[in-house]
């Protein structure tokens, strides 16, 4: 599975980005995906995880009630819906693919995209 993310940007805090992930590959709608973000010094840390069918989405608690995921399985793509955006959300943003389920460490992911900018302003 090759992952493709687009969608980053600069905005203004309490502005809105929709982060995407193009997946190449027949299998896409097998795996899991997740959202990974990574700011500069420190470590890359979950966002946000959905399910292969999309029936279950997980997020990290920063994120909780802003961010959400859905996935197209027809398309190939997940999103990424960031509202209320904060300083604080300000990272690259990756998006990955687990063959197992979508959990909140990186290892458990098998395919990465390049990431995608994401700097939200004061």
């Amino acid at each position: 599975v090759q992952l493709q993310a687009s969608g980053g940007g600069l905005v203004q805090a309490g502005g809105s980005l929709r982060l995407s992930c193009a997946a190449s590959g027949r299998t896409f709608s097998s795996y899991a995906m997740g959202w990974f973000r990574q700011a500069p010094g420190k470590e890359r840390e979950f966002v946000s995880g959905i399910s292969w069918r999309g029936g279950r989405t997980y997020y990290a608690d920063s994120v909780k009630g802003r961010f959400t995921s859905s996935r197209d399985n027809a398309k190939n793509t997940v999103s990424l819906q960031m509202n209320s955006l904060k300083p604080e959300d300000t990272a690259v943003y990756y998006c990955a693919a687990a063959a197992r389920s979508a959990t909140t460490t990186s290892r458990d992911y098998d395919y990465w995209g390049q990431g995608t900018q994401v700097t939200v302003s004061s």
